[in-house]
């Protein structure tokens, strides 16, 4: 019911990425997983993360033996003035900040598997919880935290980042998705490459997107040649974890010029970034917000938005927001101000981040233009009053006033009938085309990504949200499902059962062979014999899963089950 309540305040926009998180459809399996790579995680991260990871697992409600429920996590990260709430692997990004901007953390639900046991492309609920959670235990790095997704969620994104990161799902739902084929796979890997390939410039999302990676995701604290984890991403892969201290990775001091290295995410990282404190990290984060164009505005800002080819606002210095994809910017006179603005598409006028009644999508659903500038004698408009405002700039708007609206004291759109927009010799509105809207602003002093009132678009075209389907197992499956349930009763409740063990690792050992994670969890009980033969075999039947199992042996031997 508190998830409910939740969910029940959020904008009615971000709604739609939160799932139930299910419980019920974790198999034994999936539990045998998440423990494991608990249980090699908290072995090399004691020693090795910021001293907030391992108490941040029990402050935040993770416990190493089974998968989080994220209610209950929800209840514990309050006290430290977060929440946490369930959604389907990767949802967009904008919502993604949107939500952590409200300090809500949002945490997939999905399990990986145990083929990707290590790692996994795709959002999982090992990154998010294991990862992202125990950290924000420690309010400087949750203030950060914050307050990047603050600055993110005013980010410019373009129509090539959302290809992209379409690409990036794609083929992360695809890697990890039982039925995939190999030529699944390989198309969708070729379709990422030639989206990456065509990529024309880095948007200020993209940007973000870097300091993210190099901070929240894999970034380091401390001593340059000694540093310690606390990126999720790290935080969430050991074999990452452990390649990332190695002296061979390049380590630099974190300033804000880490945006200026790109990043690889099926690749390991040349370089990693070291920050001092996670005072520092604020610190590189305003360096960044303070070139962006929700800060700049004027034409430099603008120029973002158009090369970005997506839904932006636009705030003139009256307040009034417009919300739209930006077309061409009019600008003779070379000034850091434009001349007139034209926008293509649907639209809508807001101010404060709420739309203007009147002024929504149904008003202008072909597009909006108006002039930027001073305009003189303003105070003396009235409705009936036929007009010829001249702007230095040379934009001219003649035409009869029909409706003067006002805001908190501020006139803010003045709407003309029989109305003439001039530039020059252009004519950029015409007295046949209806009424025109003219905003009132003498200057852009802001331009942010996304609409200003998200409600007033939350039709228009958006991301599918992606909810993975229940699989349905086989008997064989449900069978082994079923071994797996009996050795964790075993171990929970302490019961002496060796002989029972000992005939379940015989059944895995004549009908599933290469199931070594179940060997591993009968060897922890009964470090027998034959279990270590059966898990020395595997090993030598398939190399790629040496390493894993020499670390669960390696482990079963020095910890306490």
């Amino acid at each position: 019911m508190e998830l409910e309540s939740l969910v029940s305040k959020l904008p009615r926009h971000l709604r739609r990425y939160i799932v139930d998180q299910d419980y019920s459809r974790y198999t034994p399996i999936d539990q045998a997983v998440w423990r494991y790579i608990m249980r090699r995680l908290t072995n090399f991260l004691s020693d090795h993360a910021h001293p907030a990871y391992m108490e941040g697992l029990n402050k935040t409600g993770i416990e190493v033996d089974r998968i989080p429920d994220i209610a209950r996590m929800n209840d514990f990260l309050k006290k430290f003035g977060w929440q946490a709430l369930p959604v389907s692997g990767f949802i967009p990004p904008a919502a993604f900040m949107e939500l952590q901007s409200l300090s809500i953390l949002p945490i997939a639900s999905d399990m990986r598997t145990v083929d990707h046991i290590l790692y996994t492309p795709a959002p999982d609920i090992v990154h998010e919880a294991a990862g992202h959670a125990p950290i924000l235990v420690d309010p400087k790095f949750a203030s950060y935290l914050k307050k990047y997704s603050q600055v993110a969620k005013k980010a410019i994104i373009s129509s090539e980042d959302l290809e992209l990161y379409e690409a990036i799902r794609e083929l992360s739902d695809i890697k990890e998705s039982p039925e995939s084929t190999k030529e699944q796979i390989k198309n969708a890997e070729k379709h990422l490459e030639k989206v990456s390939a065509n990529m024309t410039h880095v948007s200020e999302a993209g940007l973000l997107g870097r300091m993210n990676w190099w901070t929240a995701e894999y970034g380091l604290i401390g001593d340059l040649n000694h540093p310690k984890i606390f990126g999720a991403g790290l935080l969430s892969s050991v074999g990452e974890a452990k390649e990332c201290l190695d002296p061979k990775i390049k380590k630099i001091p974190l300033t804000v010029d880490c945006i200026d290295y790109s990043y690889n995410i099926t690749e390991p990282q040349p370089q990693l970034f070291v920050t001092p404190t996670f005072e520092n990290l604020e610190k590189a984060l305003e360096d960044l917000a303070n070139t962006m164009a929700f800060r700049t505005g004027g034409v430099a800002g603008l120029e973002r938005a158009l090369q970005a080819k997506t839904i932006n606002t636009t705030e003139f210095s009256t307040g009034l927001q417009v919300s739209g994809v930006l077309t061409k910017i009019y600008n003779r006179r070379d000034s850091h101000q434009p001349d007139y603005l034209s926008f293509t598409g649907p639209c809508t006028l807001s101010h404060r981040n709420k739309i203007i009644k009147g002024h929504g999508l149904d008003r202008h659903p072909e597009g909006f233009g108006s002039p930027v500038g001073k305009i003189v004698d303003l105070i003396k408009f009235h409705v009936g009053q036929r007009r010829v405002v001249e702007f230095p700039s040379g934009v001219k708007v003649d035409g009869v006033i029909s409706n003067i609206f006002h805001q908190d004291g501020r006139v803010l759109i003045v709407t003309f009938q029989n109305c003439t927009v001039t530039y020059g010799n252009e004519v950029l509105f015409e007295p046949s085309w209806g009424e025109y809207d003219m905003a009132v602003g003498d200057r852009i002093v802001s331009v942010f990504g996304g609409p200003a009132d998200h409600s007033s678009f939350d039709d228009t075209k958006d991301f599918p949200v992606k909810v993975i389907p229940r699989r349905k197992f086989s008997i064989g499956e449900l069978a082994l499902h079923s071994l797996y349930t009996r050795v964790r009763e075993i171990r929970e409740n302490n019961l002496e059962a060796e002989k029972e063990l000992s005939e379940i690792l015989a059944g895995v050992k004549s009908n599933f062979p290469n199931e070594w994670l179940i060997v591993l969890e009968i060897y922890e009980l009964t470090k027998s014999q034959d279990s270590l033969e059966v898990l020395q075999e595997i090993a030598k039947k398939f190399p790629d899963k040496k390493e894993q199992i020499e670390s669960g042996i390696e482990i079963a031997e020095k910890k306490k089950i």
